[in-house]
């Protein structure tokens, strides 16, 4: 595994493989955990020359202080891909990323206007740059994404094929912690109070799925809403129960392939999570 901090280098080493071989990438934000090996195995298994990316993207933050937060440990997320079959580590700095600012708008039209992007203006602007600077730099035949950032994917769907890239974007399934709790870089920032909270989002999740066959979609949401305001310890930011191609809400469960979307504030740390309902 040989760990690359310049785009010249990376090109470098991955031209004699174009054309030749099948690379994979999978993109990170670093602070690696079991969720996102399951996605470098993968990659691996599907008989990709590997490429990780691991880089705290400035421009998919709109709060100054969630990104100073965010978890960042280079060496021990090295240690962790070491025996994975992961190839290339690409871990950049800011300024190799953006040497100038990146002022390129992408849009992504009512996929952006939902969830996160209703709560996170700028959030998905921001994912577009960098994930399409990861495309042109690495030029992957296929890239992984996990279903827990479930909008996320299919923004990314949509600028491929927008933007036409040659790429094969990999949905891969959720992780989730013995309890429940769905894996994620800021489980470790939960305080140990929080952390013990956390698992009754998915047991909600959970719920949720029992109830489509005799309930509407808005008597789920208020259902869900009900819960949390009964809990002291998590606050309910959203839950959208949505189609899965548009991401527009749903009015009715029949026919229609939807998923049960979430954000919820474990304390300070805001934690996301999806569920299939129907598919």
């Amino acid at each position: 595994m040989q760990i690359i901090k310049t785009i010249s280098q990376l090109k470098e080493a991955l031209a004699i493989y174009h054309g030749k071989e099948s690379v994979g990438l999978v993109p990170t934000m670093g602070a690696l955990h079991n969720g996102h090996i399951s996605l470098v195995k993968k990659c691996v298994e599907e008989g990709n020359v590997t490429v990780v990316s691991i880089f705290v993207n400035p421009t998919q933050f709109n709060d100054a202080n969630d990104l100073k937060k965010y978890p960042r440990n280079l060496e021990a997320d090295c240690g962790l891909l070491k025996n994975s079959g992961c190839k290339y580590v690409f871990a950049p700095d800011e300024s190799e990323m953006y040497p100038v600012p990146d002022t390129r708008k992408f849009n992504f039209g009512l996929l952006e206007s939902v969830m996160e992007g209703k709560f996170r203006p700028g959030h998905f602007n921001g994912v577009g740059q960098i994930v399409s600077k990861f495309f042109d730099i690495v030029q992957p035949n296929k890239a992984y994404f996990g279903l827990k950032d479930f909008q996320q994917l299919a923004i990314i769907r949509k600028m491929v094929a927008d933007y036409n890239y040659p790429v094969e974007i990999v949905p891969c399934p959720i992780l989730r912690e013995p309890d429940g709790l769905a894996m994620s870089s800021r489980n470790m920032l939960l305080e140990p109070e929080m952390r013990k909270a956390a698992p009754f989002i998915y047991q909600t999740l959970c719920k949720v799925k029992g109830m489509i066959q005799a309930y509407t979609p808005q008597k789920v949401i208020d259902y869900v809403q009900s819960e949390f305001q009964n809990n002291k310890d998590l606050k309910l930011e959203y839950f959208e129960i949505v189609d899965n191609k548009t991401l527009q809400p749903v009015s009715d469960f029949e026919g229609i392939q939807c998923t049960g979307c979430i954000a919820v504030f474990a304390g300070k740390v805001r934690l996301i999570d999806n569920i299939q309902l129907i598919s």
